[in-house]
């Protein structure tokens, strides 16, 4: 199958409808459905082929929605974090592992401007917005295994990495490593498609199977020093706080959850209004399974979870939108109290996320767990994707927060 016969990519009608750049949030997050309708149609076919998701890569491209943050005068949304958080939302839910691949996407393209100087922000902006890069990362900090070497006017890269998300998907890669001799970590921005990058195929995971992120060699990768990001003169010089783009994955993560949670009660009311049957031995008997008491008891109950855990990941991101406004200022405390409201909002998205995935079948009936029906790609999703880091250490962070007031210190998790 060609990327032009895929069922991912967009009619006609649709692309021609997508030649024009969203202005408004609202617009973005219509746009993001739209792509999430055509995701959902084969959704559990794909993730049942586990196939890299090529043409599912050219659609993020195709509507848009790779340039959402790019500034506006290089041909981007010049949207901000919140409404680049419902989109990943509203993308997730017609397919987790896309959600997924366009939120990392979207905190690799943001990283220059939390640690790039000037320079390398507006020409990573301008070249990544009108060329529509799609991002990778290889940036596993748990795997201290990938060495940067110093050879006069360029840093090298080798080693390996466990996950590298986006992988044969993308157009650049973020790589990230520690130089050698010194405590010295340093990011750059390299081409994915080039020999020193090795990708080992090797992601065959419980969920979130299209999301590329098996591991990768990396052998020989030369950068110059200018392209080191936020280094001149081979010092480190920040211009904010740049120990914010841990928020933001951790804030992105609750709404890859959220999104998936919502294709899951979705899909599931479908299924009950069109298959599911009323129970016919008892006293109250209904004509379909929409008018079984505990069914609509149920939708109820995690309709309403999913729209107050949706609300507390809206807060935090108003957060970060606070924090964006003055980053150069910001305070230890200030990123301490997102971190915490963003940590609260993780755990609950993932509390609701996995309810959702589970209870959806007590209300389809015993049919809805055959294989092509696909409801079980929901938990499967959440389950695989929070273990990424434990969430009772998120649950403790909230927990010193509420006891004893204090903020938790900036981690590569935190």
């Amino acid at each position: 199958m060609t990327v032009q016969d895929h069922p991912a990519t967009p009619s006609p009608a649709t692309a021609a409808s997508w030649q024009s750049t969203p202005r408004t949030p609202e617009a973005w997050v219509e746009r993001a459905r739209s792509v999430a309708t055509q995701l959902a149609v084969d959704a559990v076919q794909r993730d049942r082929a586990n196939a890299t998701p090529y043409a599912e890569v050219q659609l993020l491209k195709a509507s848009g929605l790779v340039t959402l943050l790019g500034p506006v005068g290089h041909g981007g949304g010049g949207q901000d974090w919140t409404t680049a958080l419902r989109v990943v939302r509203a993308v997730s839910a017609g397919d987790g592992s896309i959600g997924q691949l366009l939120g990392y996407h979207y905190l690799w393209a943001w990283a220059a401007r939390l640690v790039g100087t000037p320079a390398q922000i507006a020409a990573v902006e301008q070249a990544a917005t009108e060329q529509r890069w799609f991002y990778g990362g290889a940036v596993n900090p748990r795997d201290s295994d990938l060495q940067v070497a110093d050879e006069g006017d360029e840093l090298v890269f080798r080693g390996q990495k466990s996950f590298s998300t986006g992988g044969r998907v993308s157009d650049v890669t973020v790589l990230e490593g520690v130089i050698e001799g010194t405590d010295k970590h340093v990011f750059a921005i390299v081409p994915t498609d080039q020999p020193a990058i090795r990708f080992l195929g090797d992601w065959d995971s419980l969920g979130q199977r299209l999301t590329e992120s098996g591991g990768v060699v990396i052998d020989g990768v030369r950068v110059p020093w200018e392209s080191a990001a936020g280094y001149v003169g081979k010092e480190f010089q920040p211009r904010v706080y740049n120990t914010l783009n841990v928020p933001l994955i951790q804030l992105i993560f609750a709404n890859l959850y959220l999104g998936i949670a919502e294709g899951a009660l979705a899909t599931a009311a479908t299924y009950t209004r069109d298959r599911t049957r009323a129970w016919p031995y008892t006293p109250d008997l209904k004509t379909r399974g929409s008018e079984e008491f505990y069914v609509l008891e149920t939708y109820g109950d995690l309709r309403s979870r999913l729209w107050a855990a949706e609300a507390l990941a809206e807060r935090a991101a108003g957060l970060i939108e606070q924090i964006n406004a003055h980053a150069d200022t910001v305070t230890a405390q200030e990123r301490g109290e997102a971190a915490v409201v963003i940590a609260a909002a993780k755990q609950v998205a993932i509390d609701v996320g996995l309810e959702i995935g589970t209870k959806v079948f007590e209300v389809t009936g015993a049919r809805a767990t055959a294989n092509d029906v696909g409801l079980d790609i929901f938990w499967r999703n959440i389950r695989t994707h929070s273990l990424h880091d434990p969430v009772a250490h998120k649950r403790a962070e909230v927990g010193r927060y509420a006891l004893l007031g204090e903020v938790p210190e900036p981690t590569w998790y935190t």
